[in-house]
């Protein structure tokens, strides 16, 4: 990971809460749930997902560079018992030039 840098009125931060125990589910929160049981092959059925999505976020410092962005979310979603996080990239990977990044060692994803 790198920091993202907003100090310059460049890109934004949305969020949306979806508690969907005893409601109906949206359709973002049936594909959630269809994506943990593609990828995990097990049942899963949400009671609450979180979506955040970072928009044309520039890198830490901004100072150096505010053309090139990346849009970006993580999707955290619960059954109450099990709990998951979808990391989701804008098409084309991150564009962040990670030659000119604060930090040297950047991951995609987590460890």
């Amino acid at each position: 990971w790198d920091n993202a840098d907003f100090s310059k009125g460049v890109g934004t931060t949305f969020y949306q809460e979806f508690p969907t125990l005893n409601t109906a589910k949206p359709p973002f929160v049936r594909d959630v749930e269809a994506k943990v049981r593609r990828y995990l092959r097990s049942s899963y059925s949400a009671a609450w997902t979180l979506k955040i999505t970072w928009e044309k976020a520039p890198a830490y410092a901004a100072r150096t560079d505010t053309r090139r962005t990346i849009t970006y979310q993580a999707v955290l979603t619960t059954d109450g018992f099990r709990s998951y996080i979808l990391m989701l990239y804008q098409e084309g990977g991150m564009q962040w030039d990670y030659t000119r990044l604060a930090a040297t060692n950047v991951l995609i994803g987590y460890t």
